[in-house]
């Protein structure tokens, strides 16, 4: 967890998609994110953690649905959400933070 935890404190914000392979609403935010970081580009950094693989983690961060969605800004929580989002409402939520 030491190069996921130098990523989130860098200083590029880090969104962290916690996902499931078997989530029907995790699969929708798949294309939504890829929209986002081709529309963002360096703006920010995506990440996603499949909850299943990464129990402990998954654990640490206390996700208790999927897909949660996590902005870390200068190595602190800066926005959470659970549940899929459109895209113009997640750039909404975000276009405010970073």
């Amino acid at each position: 967890m030491g190069k996921f935890q130098d990523i989130l404190a860098g200083n590029t914000p880090v969104l962290v998609d916690f996902f499931a392979e078997w989530c029907g609403p995790c699969k929708m935010m798949k294309p939504v994110l890829e929209e986002l970081k081709r529309k963002w580009g360096d703006r920010i950094v995506i990440l996603k953690i499949d909850v299943d693989k990464n129990q402990a983690m998954a654990s640490a961060y206390r996700i208790q649905s999927v897909p949660t969605l996590i902005l870390w800004k200068n190595g602190q929580i800066a926005w959470r959400q659970s549940g899929a989002l459109p895209l113009h409402e997640l750039e909404q939520d975000l276009s405010t933070l970073i």
